[in-house]
């Protein structure tokens, strides 16, 4: 059984650890894989985050977004996150967390099931796609309805390659994510069935 606690601890240390070209240089790239998804939509809403404690920027993904899609901040409701469109210079409030979020009504933003795509973001990943966030399990309960069927929104983890490892442990409520985007690649989980082939 894997230390998540540690592992996170590791990560979280490798990626704060990146120097400024490196961070400028990974965002653009990331943007170049997200924007190379098969199944990246052409309208709608695309669900970011605000890049903290050295997380993977989006702002180039948010720039260059095509004139179809709309993007959107998470926002802290309940025990649930909700999201809200936002362009620079719009406000935003501190959450619980020290995290920017769009000075709104929470209860007035949008459902998770009204997103297009979510992109997620990541402390760890493995190579089945299984996904080590900040250990909250803000997402895993946002998006928890996926767990019955697959149904929209895309959703993407975003991460530093640095930050894959060889392999995770699942709990019953993780949610499995479709692709996870780096700077230098798309990788779209695998399972034991596929590896046996």
């Amino acid at each position: 059984m894997t230390d998540r606690s540690a592992l996170r601890r590791r990560l979280r240390d490798q990626r704060r650890a990146l120097p400024a070209p490196a961070r400028i240089a990974a965002a653009e790239g990331l943007a170049t894989q997200l924007f190379a998804l098969p199944a990246l939509p052409a309208t709608g809403y695309v669900a970011g985050y605000w890049a903290s404690d050295g997380e993977i920027g989006l702002h180039v993904l948010q720039m260059r977004l095509p004139a179809g899609l709309i993007y959107c901040l998470p926002v802290l409701h309940d025990d649930t996150l909700r999201f809200a469109p936002w362009r620079a210079g719009d406000p935003l409030v501190t959450n619980r967390y020290g995290i920017p979020e769009p000075d709104i009504e929470p209860a007035s933003a949008l459902d998770a099931r009204e997103m297009a795509l979510v992109v997620t973001p990541l402390v760890g990943f493995d190579a089945r796609g299984h996904r080590l966030g900040m250990g909250g399990g803000w997402y895993d309960r946002t998006f928890a309805f996926r767990q019955a069927q697959a149904a929209p929104p895309l959703l993407v983890g975003a991460a530093f390659a640095l930050q894959q490892v060889d392999a995770l442990d699942v709990a019953d409520w993780d949610v499995p994510l479709d692709a996870i985007c780096t700077e230098s690649g798309i990788l779209f989980p695998t399972t034991a069935a596929d590896e046996t082939r």
